[in-house]
């Protein structure tokens, strides 16, 4: 009786003393990503990068797994800007792309271990995406034009001419365009479009660039065409189709808006492409396909009614992996060409898909892809068929023995009648009958979802708070119509969801409703600033960044600009009720009854939520004496994306929320 007394005490003081998450602890995590598995099955690469505090920066590898023992290879080690690492068709090379000069382009790696990585690109400016092409003796390339070469005095005059392109450019903006270089060596790259039209860049956060496809003939390139190289006219995009040979280019739907993504069936037959249903922005986006040969493509994923982001053809042509944010998870499934989907068994592994399903497919129908779960960091999964998928590796197996809070999903009927879902995350050692502070960390997009993920919110759940991540109307989790509601209504409605999720969780009885905090970041920032204004009595302290505060900013300043009108109609310059509506819909509109100390932080270059906003709460709050701070990095981007800062936003985050709520068992400062 002794020796179990003895061995239970010994358990209880080991679990009590278990090391909870810091913010040290999150700068060790090893971020995975882009799993590109071999023809034959056998092999996976992936992306394995690591922070470096010291020179700020993230050290990236090329590492080699091997599927039958999950031994790993270390491929590439010690290159600047290591990424997009592509097999060749017959599995013997491994392009990849690296900086030279400050400039990404093309290598190919031997796979049998006979040679160096050989540099196939010499683009002036930086090799942006490229694709095999079937025999693998030749690749395809998008770069951007160089500008014109101007001598005599005219080589000092740097005016250009503003289009819809966000504030912050400072130069003309020039298209990308297609190249075709052979992979041995011998000959020249050969230009294959040329025009004022671009194809598409990605500005982060996004998905990737819409991918160039070859025919299984090696004789067509599928693509896609934008009008103009102005980011604000994106969404004036058609799929394209071009002889690699004669250059002759046509069209593949006859839209000229919208489309993007496609993807050439294996047979050849189909293209696959993304295409918001019935054509309207403000619905989920949906799989369709079209011959190659041309005509008006069909919704194959309408039954899904998800805001489907990924789509990978099946060897024999009749499927694709398709995957979209599905209630606080992401789901994958098999949708055939024809007929109902089959849903992946996936359990609690949440795959990666913020923008795009970070995955790859063999013939044989082997998925790889990176994961999180609520306990542990991304690490690489495999699933054959739709079997529960295997773990591949073990890079961040060390935060499973953290003391981490317990996380779940919660649904509800929120305002209007909306079934609603959310994520609630627990500090460690939590009991229902105290009271705890409830910190909302609101996900940014809107369309996006928050998801039982391991992230922020098990880092300030360590700090004896609770986390309540809600997903409001316009996130892309629960099918068209909730997506779709907050059209014209970007505040006021989602608003009104995420406070009945609130009330939800302050019938449990242990919200402490003195200590209540929004918090978010983009479209979370907007959020968090408009619950500031429109429900002043309820939060003691807020946290917004890179917060969305004034929809005219957005139209006028912002990367996406005009085309964030469809929001509200159309352009509010045209019309008084649209211009009213774009006021209104504003948290700005509203600073003057926030009571809430506020931090601000915001990137100084950040393209998609111009800074002037932020500057524009600042003083709202700083003039009629509210306690606050603004915090500015001096970089360019959405968000910090180095180690260095990117730490110091988590610090700054947490000190201003313990600053008003106090630490776990502490008083607050103020």
């Amino acid at each position: 009786m002794m020796k179990r007394l003895i061995l239970v005490a010994g358990f209880l003081a080991s679990a009590s003393f278990a090391e909870r998450l810091t913010i040290e602890k999150m700068g060790q995590i090893v971020r995975l990503s882009d799993p590109q598995i071999s023809p034959d099955s056998k092999s996976v690469t992936a992306m394995v990068s690591r922070a470096n505090f010291e020179e700020n920066r993230y050290d990236a590898q090329l590492v080699l797994i091997d599927v039958a023992t999950k031994a790993q290879r270390v491929l590439i080690r010690d290159r600047r800007g290591v990424s997009s690492a592509r097999w060749s068709p017959n599995g013997k090379r491994l392009a990849f792309l690296a900086s030279v000069d400050g400039r990404s382009q093309v290598f190919a790696l031997p796979m049998d271990g006979g040679g160096e990585a050989v540099q196939l690109t010499a683009a002036p400016k930086a090799v942006q995406q490229f694709a095999w092409a079937p025999d693998g003796a030749r690749i395809a390339y998008v770069t951007e034009d160089e500008p014109a070469k101007v001598t005599g005095p005219e080589r000092h005059n740097k005016a250009f001419e503003v289009g819809h392109n966000d504030f912050l450019v400072t130069t003309a903006q020039m298209p990308s365009h297609l190249w075709i270089t052979p992979t041995d060596g011998v000959g020249r790259a050969k230009r294959l479009t040329s025009g004022p039209w671009t194809l598409p860049k990605s500005m982060p956060p996004s998905s990737p660039s819409s991918p160039v496809n070859w025919s299984p003939d090696g004789k067509f390139l599928v693509f896609v065409k934008v009008a103009t190289p102005y980011t604000g006219d994106a969404d004036q995009s058609s799929i394209q189709v071009i002889d690699v040979e004669s250059g002759a280019m046509r069209v593949l739907s006859g839209r000229a808006k919208s489309e993007s993504q496609p993807v050439i069936s294996p047979d050849g037959k189909w293209v696959s492409y993304w295409y918001p249903r019935e054509g309207n922005s403000k619905n989920v986006n949906e799989i369709n396909v079209a011959a190659f040969a041309g005509g008006e493509g069909r919704s194959v994923t309408s039954a899904i009614d998800r805001n489907v982001m990924r789509a990978i053809w099946t060897s024999d042509s009749k499927s694709l992996i398709v995957s979209a944010n599905d209630g606080t998870g992401v789901s994958i499934w098999n949708q055939p060409v024809d007929g109902a989907a089959k849903k992946y068994d996936l359990g609690k592994i949440v795959p990666t898909a913020p923008f795009w399903l970070d995955a790859s497919l063999a013939a044989d129908g082997t998925l790889v892809f990176s994961a999180s779960t609520p306990t542990r960091p991304a690490e690489i999964y495999l699933s054959r068929g739709t079997a529960k998928p295997e773990r591949l590796t073990d890079f961040n197996g060390t935060f499973e023995a953290l003391e981490l809070g317990k996380t779940e999903s919660i649904q509800w009927t929120g305002a209007d009648g909306f079934k609603q879902d959310g994520v609630v995350t627990y500090p460690p050692g939590f009991v229902a009958s105290k009271k705890y502070p409830l910190v909302l960390y609101i996900h940014g997009g809107p369309r996006s979802a928050s998801k039982e993920i391991f992230g922020r919110a098990q880092l300030l759940a360590s700090r004896g708070w609770v986390i309540f991540e809600p997903n409001y109307r316009g996130s892309d989790n629960l099918g068209n119509a909730f997506q779709a509601a907050i059209w014209n209504d970007a505040g006021a409605g989602p608003g009104r969801d995420v406070m009945s999720g609130v009330e939800v969780l302050k019938k449990r009885g242990w919200v402490d409703e003195t200590r209540m905090a929004p918090t978010g970041w983009s479209y979370g920032g907007y959020m968090t600033t408009w619950l500031l204004g429109n429900y002043p009595d309820v939060w003691r302290t807020a946290v917004a960044g890179a917060a969305v505060t004034a929809w005219m900013d957005q139209y006028n300043l912002g990367d996406a600009n005009v085309r964030r009108g469809s929001s509200i109609g159309g352009s509010p310059w045209t019309d008084p009720k649209r211009m009213q509506a774009a006021l209104e819909q504003s948290p700005i509109h509203y600073a003057t009854r926030i009571k809430a100390p506020t931090l601000i932080l915001s990137n100084t270059g950040d393209y998609r939520v111009p800074i002037t906003q932020s500057y524009e709460l600042y003083h709202a709050l700083r003039d009629r004496g509210i306690a606050t701070q603004f915090i500015a990095y001096p970089l360019p981007g959405h968000s910090p994306a180095d180690p260095v800062h990117a730490r110091d936003v988590d610090r700054r985050w947490i000190a201003w929320l313990e600053k008003y709520f106090g630490t776990e068992g502490g008083a607050a400062t103020e």
